[in-house]
């Protein structure tokens, strides 16, 4: 079954945000959020035991827990394990070290064997409070591994990880699996086995208006080749295309802030949100099933809803392309 026959429309709801990304959030208004992007008609839901140590499928499930099981889609992920024992000290979570600093203080274990997928899986659906899971995305593969150990890890997926999915998938428990990462070099060496075979994969960063040529290099060629779907994640880039300071997790460097003024100088003289460009040049190519912007204040939903429909002239995507703003390779919206 293709992404497209999950997923319930082209814009999702990313739940980072709710494991206190970047700063503590009150309860209520995590709350509100999550009640905001039901009432905007948001059906799907991404979410993982990495965003606040569980926080986020905590807070995500109380408000779900008012709702139909059969009227939404969810998906959560594994490669994190989320142990009762509190860490004493600094984490090391590599390159998203601080990101969740405000989170849970609970141990994470990095695993993607069997046995961690299903405990994994088990744990997600009672922080969650439901009963099953439409899609399960291998989290952060390898994330902050290299050369031999990188090649371990994967190796520790294949036959861990992708093979549980995979039985699942195909005994009705969930629809999907795929990847959830932030690198494309593991979904291309995915994509290259012959088996277990992933249903698509959800692409954090890489596919924005500031991140894209990587991707179109390999990644995209082979996926829409396969017919595998993928839900784009951070497309606003961690936040700096969308009014925010941060780049891949991190203060964004003069390079980007720079790109950025320049975007916003072409979205300005063509009267058009810049977040309206963000969504719609993610979902412009034809492999792209979705797009779930992450958000922790109601109104930044009402804005994503507005801005997937705003219209957008084709001359600011011809202006775009002629100033070298987007990849010569890069699709773009029917019109342009």
């Amino acid at each position: 079954m293709s992404l497209t026959d999950i997923l319930p429309g082209k814009l999702g709801f990313g739940t980072a945000p709710l494991g206190n990304m970047f700063r503590a959030i009150p309860d209520e208004e995590a709350r509100a959020t999550v009640e905001a992007a039901w009432d905007q008609g948001i059906r799907y839901y991404d979410t993982a035991p990495f965003y606040g140590a569980g926080l986020a499928e905590l807070r995500l499930g109380e408000v779900l827990a008012t709702k139909p099981r059969d009227s939404y889609v969810l998906s959560t992920k594994v490669g994190r394990v989320i142990l009762d024992e509190l860490e004493e000290g600094a984490r090391d979570l590599g390159e998203k070290g601080g990101l969740f600093e405000h989170g849970r203080p609970n141990k994470i274990v990095h695993e993607w064997t069997a046995d961690a997928t299903e405990r994994s899986i088990e744990d997600s659906l009672k922080r969650l409070g439901v009963d099953r899971l439409d899609i399960v995305w291998v989290h952060d593969i390898a994330q902050d591994f290299h050369g031999d150990v990188w090649l371990q890890k994967f190796e520790e997926a294949r036959t861990g990880a992708f093979r549980v999915l995979s039985r699942l998938r195909d005994e009705g428990v969930i629809k999907a699996w795929g990847l959830g990462v932030n690198k494309t070099e593991p979904i291309e060496l995915t994509l290259a086995l012959d088996e277990p075979r992933p249903d698509g994969f959800l692409l954090a960063g890489r596919y924005t208006l500031l991140d894209h040529e990587h991707a179109l290099q390999r990644l995209l060629p082979m996926a829409e080749e396969q017919g595998v779907g993928m839900v784009v994640g951070g497309p606003y880039s961690s936040g700096v295309l969308a009014g925010g300071t941060n780049f891949e997790y991190q203060q964004a460097p003069p390079a980007i802030i720079e790109r950025v003024e320049r975007l916003k100088a072409l979205t300005d003289k063509h009267g058009i949100g810049i977040k309206a460009a963000a969504l719609q040049f993610a979902l412009a190519h034809p492999v792209a099933a979705a797009v779930v912007p992450g958000a922790t204040r109601p109104s930044r939903i009402a804005e994503d809803v507005a801005a997937l429909g705003e219209t957008v002239p084709a001359a600011f995507w011809q202006d775009l392309r002629a100033a070298g703003l987007v990849s010569p390779a890069a699709p773009l919206p029917d019109g342009a």
